[in-house]
């Protein structure tokens, strides 16, 4: 019955385009079989014919999205196969053709009104058998016959359709379920591993000024351009992908806004703005680089740390000044102050860079006095990037006075820290950027010092908007993230994520600096009460939220506080922290990545003064580097990354849920042995009465016919041996608690 819910779920849910049609096998039908080979047993509705690949291209013109979905199947058995290929069009959708490749011919499709549809579901769900149709809830569903597959063959579909974008704020919003499903063909790699079937979605939209760039809230995107036009292409493997385009007029910005609006509680709220596709002046900039030359430095890194120095200058404009500064036992600089980003300059910068070399102690301290001497320069946007790989040996040692220091001469300096290895303090190298409004990257021994800051170089190229922050008239912000002022870089969009309490019609609005003068920018925004819509915004915001409180922790202690609140967005959005490890293995596996003390890339407890256990210093800064990933998060694929679970473990994102497959049970990370348990029978009248109340489960129950969820001491199990009805009152209480 797997296949079965998650069909079913999925056409439950009709502002989501599916990206996936189904194959629905004939069963227990005479099939014609090969010579000397004897017909298989009858399995009712075993899957012979599987899905291969599943490619789906958009093509935005016009506000009109135009859909091509080609899909590819083959038949895994070893008889003649036959089968029903369904696809449910969207609401709203406009059909135009279907193409179906049988022995190099084009066969037709038909469609299946939703009154046909609703009445043969309902005859076989009354015979307690898998429906060979599904309904599509008042909405066309189409239906092409595949007869006959050769074992082995492989058969095309190809659907295409348009459907008009919808506007969320200034974007379009273009949401559809890539998915990978239980029917998903299997390829068995040289090395016996097993590769799954594979899937795609891309974007196609004009290079035109009136599209912002897009951005995805659940996705990772690779943009390239295409002569006239741009492809996007979603990465990763979470299902429902959500797309949102900025749509600006050149003066003007883009402004979006996701909320989620859990029953009993304040909302969650993503807000994006895309400044104007015509920009203001950018900001001229002062750019500080300070390397550590320090002999732990030697080798590779020191090489690596010369070709970042030298990307870095690449980086700059005519508008812009630089310096470099070097450090070990003491403090040197390329020139004394700033000077101009001329060609000549740059070039003198280089040559300067390759004449150093790693000896001597580490004068942290003595370089960021350097750093930060003078007052800054007004009208112009200050950097520093620091790069170090040690602790501080020599001048100022206490990084507390340091760090301290430091906030006191950093003025309206942004600070981007860079700490290599695991021999540094790495609260440190975290404190200077959180609280220089900048960014801390930590690089293993293993990864490229180079690619780290020519990456984050790269980003801070051309400011746009500097000291942006954000406000809200109707309702309450609470819990911003980043609480700070931020700045907004050429070609990046400000994301925005927070609590809000109050509801109803509000005005967002965003004030910054240019070079120009200030700017505000404002919209307004409807903010529901209860909403079931953009779960994922949730699992965002706690994700960042943990990042900041590490940092927190880390400078200031551990406090009840503090870490109750780690411990409990970790539990609640299964996300691992100091107080929470997600891991699930099979019976009698043993992970070695357990046995020395670590799970998913975070250290647990009982790893401290364990045969094989990091050392303190690693362990710290493995801490330090997963707090500063999270922070970092605008979408599930960078929370999933930061997450750093192990690959070996099959899991599944809904939403801010995570579950994991385990013994054929699809099981909640919020799942614990306390409190109530409700036992429901898979497609019974509790079961649907569920899902109509609570429309989130719709997602859940799609994983498959055995699934255990939790919320608020409530925990429902997908189970054979379930209820079949619940009384009125009952599924009041449910709905009230959930």
């Amino acid at each position: 019955m797997r296949t079965t819910i998650a069909i079913l779920c999925s056409l439950l849910m009709p502002s989501v385009v599916f990206g996936q049609g189904l194959i629905l096998p004939h069963p227990c039908q005479p099939i014609v079989c090969l010579a000397n080979n004897p017909c298989p047993p009858c399995r009712p509705w075993g899957p012979t014919v599987i899905r291969q690949s599943s490619d789906v291209t958009a093509d935005l013109t016009d506000r009109v999205l135009h859909y091509e979905v080609t899909e590819t199947f083959v038949n895994r058995g070893r008889g003649i196969g036959e089968a029903d290929y369904m696809f449910p069009l969207p609401k709203g959708a406009a059909f135009q053709d279907l193409k179906l490749s049988i022995n190099g011919e084009m066969v037709s499709g038909e469609m299946i009104s939703a009154d046909k549809a609703r009445a043969i579901y309902e005859q076989i769900v009354r015979q307690q058998r898998d429906p060979a149709l599904v309904e599509w809830m008042g909405y066309g569903m189409l239906r092409a016959r595949i007869f006959p597959i050769a074992p082995g063959e492989v058969k095309k579909v190809v659907i295409r359709f348009q459907m008009v974008a919808e506007r969320e704020g200034d974007a379009l919003r273009i949401d559809y379920a890539k998915g990978k499903s239980p029917d998903m063909a299997v390829t068995r790699l040289a090395d016996d591993r097993e590769e799954p079937g594979s899937s795609s979605f891309t974007l196609t939209l004009p290079s035109d000024p009136i599209y912002g760039t897009p951005y995805s809230p659940t996705h990772a995107l690779t943009t390239v351009r295409r002569g006239a036009r741009r492809e996007v292409r979603v990465n990763g493997s979470s299902s429902a992908i959500t797309l949102l385009v900025p749509v600006r007029k050149n003066s003007e910005p883009a402004i979006s806004v996701l909320t989620y609006a859990p029953q009993n509680e304040d909302g969650f709220a993503l807000v994006t703005l895309s400044p104007p596709a015509v920009a203001p002046r950018v900001t001229p900039r002062d750019v500080t680089l300070v390397l550590d030359v320090s002999g732990s430095m030697s080798g590779e890194k020191i090489e690596q740390a010369r070709a970042a120095g030298k990307q870095l200058l690449q980086t700059l404009n005519s508008t812009d000044r630089f310096r470099l500064i070097d450090f070990s036992t003491d403090v040197h600089t390329f020139r004394d102050g700033f000077v101009p980003a001329t060609r000549q300059n740059i070039a003198d910068g280089s040559r300067y860079l390759e004449t150093l070399d790693a000896s001597g102690s580490t004068n942290i301290s003595g370089a960021l006095d350097d750093a930060l001497r003078g007052a800054p320069t007004p009208g112009r946007l200050g950097l520093v990037l620091f790069v170090t790989d040690g602790e501080p040996t020599i001048g100022e040692r206490d990084p507390e006075a340091i760090a301290s220091r430091v906030d006191r001469l950093r003025g309206d300096r942004r600070i981007f820290s860079f700490g290599v290895g695991a021999d540094l303090n790495a609260a440190l190298v975290e404190r200077l950027a959180v609280e220089g409004r900048g960014t801390a990257q930590f690089i293993r021994p293993n990864e490229s010092v180079e690619r780290a800051v020519s990456l984050v170089a790269s980003r801070l190229a051309n400011p746009v908007v500097t000291d942006v922050r954000v406000f809200a008239d109707g309702v309450r912000l609470a819990k911003k993230l980043p609480s700070e002022a931020a700045d907004i870089f050429a070609g990046q969009d400000y994301i925005l994520l927070a609590r809000y309490s109050g509801s109803g019609p509000a005005i967002v609005r965003f004030e910054g600096r240019t070079a120009n003068g200030p700017v505000s920018w404002s919209t307004r925004v409807a903010f529901p009460s209860s909403s079931r819509e953009n779960s994922f915004v949730a699992r965002l915001w706690a994700t960042q939220r943990i990042g900041y409180l590490s940092a927190e922790r880390r400078k200031n202690g551990p406090s009840h506080e503090i870490d109750d609140e780690i411990r409990q967005l970790g539990e609640r959005y299964a996300i691992p922290t100091e107080f929470t490890s997600y891991l699930v293995t099979e019976p009698g596996v043993l992970n070695q990545q357990v046995l020395r003390g670590r799970v998913s890339g975070v250290m647990t407890s009982s790893a401290t003064g364990s045969p094989g256990a990091p050392s303190p210093s690693a362990k710290a800064f493995e801490s330090a580097r997963a707090a500063s990933l999270q922070r970092g998060v605008t979408n599930l694929a960078v929370a999933d990354e930061s997450d750093l679970k192990k690959n070996d473990v099959v899991t599944r994102r809904v939403g801010a849920r995570l579950f994991s497959l385990h013994d054929g049970i699809w099981t909640d990370a919020a799942h614990s042995a306390s409190g109530r348990t409700l036992k429901i029978k898979p497609f019974s009248d509790a079961y649907f009465k569920l899902i109509d109340a609570i429309p989130e489960l719709r997602e859940v129950f799609a994983l498959g016919d055995k699934v255990t969820v939790t919320t608020r001491g409530l925990t429902i199990e997908v189970t054979e041996s379930g209820e079949a009805t619940l009384g009125a009152s009952e599924l009041k209480a449910i709905q009230h608690s959930w």
